[in-house]
């Protein structure tokens, strides 16, 4: 008899997928975050990179893609790196993709986060004069103000009023300025003591809000227990704030050469940058593991 579980989906009826058998020892889960790990900050993924998550993919591995990246943005790099089947993570955790070549578009939405960014929205635009802003809404959409655009949508967003983000159910936020230091951006983030989301500031004047408590690390951990995969077979790399908390989930976290200070810290190890093929690296590890380090069994 075919056993099922149930992945809750804000706003929509829930949806059901077969359970899998259960991961052999050798089966590890890899998660990978894409900019500043896979790709460079101008959007290049080296041969090294691509061919190394090809490997470890074609090896058996649960590769899964965590991304603060729609869902647009993230379908290329899937590609990219050989996933046809699995699972993938965007939006910071505010949507899940199951991956299956079967279906129509060769993916489905199994689980999406929402979250009214009101309250957020209101206070960031007294705080940072000149913002943009951009809300990634409940059915996929992008809507911005002041004609802002970014490769991480994915799609075109569509130009509207301010005030006409507020009545949005958002999964993702993003607020970026073009006149202020990423210092100044900072200080007045956390002047502004967010309450009831999740937000992570990136490595230019640039912010992310997710629904509270809605981190990679959380999409991944119910995919972790979905697959029966232990949870010392788990191994993350990243760069960004974003990805602190999944360094600290995995049971292998691996902190790019280029990250801050604070995200190394928050990692087990610390790979080359990505201009170095840090990640290769560390794919090349999962592939030849060394029986003198723990981590890599």
């Amino acid at each position: 008899m075919t056993t099922t579980f149930t992945i809750a989906v804000s706003g929509t009826d829930d949806q059901k997928i077969a359970a899998p058998a259960a991961a052999t020892s050798a089966h590890r889960l890899v998660a990978l975050d894409v900019d500043g790990t896979l790709v460079d900050h101008d959007g290049n993924m080296s041969d090294a990179v691509r061919l190394a998550a090809r490997a470890v993919v074609e090896a058996g591995h649960e590769v899964i893609i965590a991304t603060g990246r729609s869902l647009g943005a993230v379908l290329p790099v899937v590609e990219q790196v050989g996933l046809v089947s699995g699972y993938a993570v965007c939006s910071n955790g505010g949507v899940t993709l199951r991956l299956d070549p079967s279906l129509e578009l060769g993916y489905e939405i199994i689980n999406r986060e929402t979250f009214s960014p009101r309250a957020a929205l209101t206070t960031l635009r007294e705080k940072i004069p000149g913002a943009r802003f951009a809300v990634e809404d409940a059915n996929g959409n992008f809507l911005s103000t002041s004609r802002f655009q970014d490769p991480s949508f994915g799609i075109m967003a569509r130009g509207v009023d301010f005030h006409h983000l507020l009545e949005a159910q958002a999964v993702r936020v993003v607020v970026n300025s073009a006149e202020a230091s990423t210092a100044e951006f900072t200080a007045a983030i956390e002047a502004a003591g967010l309450q009831g989301v999740t937000y992570a500031v990136g490595w230019s004047a640039w912010l992310d809000i997710a629904a509270a408590g809605i981190t990679k690390a959380t999409a991944l951990e119910k995919l972790r227990a979905h697959l029966g995969i232990h949870t010392s077979r788990t191994v993350a790399v990243g760069d960004g704030s974003n990805d602190i908390e999944m360094l600290r989930w995995a049971n292998r976290g691996v902190a790019m050469g280029q990250a801050e200070a604070h995200i190394q810290a928050a990692a087990n190890e610390v790979t080359a940058s990505v201009y170095d093929d840090g990640a290769a690296t560390v794919l090349h590890s999962i592939l030849n593991p060394h029986p003198a380090n723990a981590r890599l069994l």
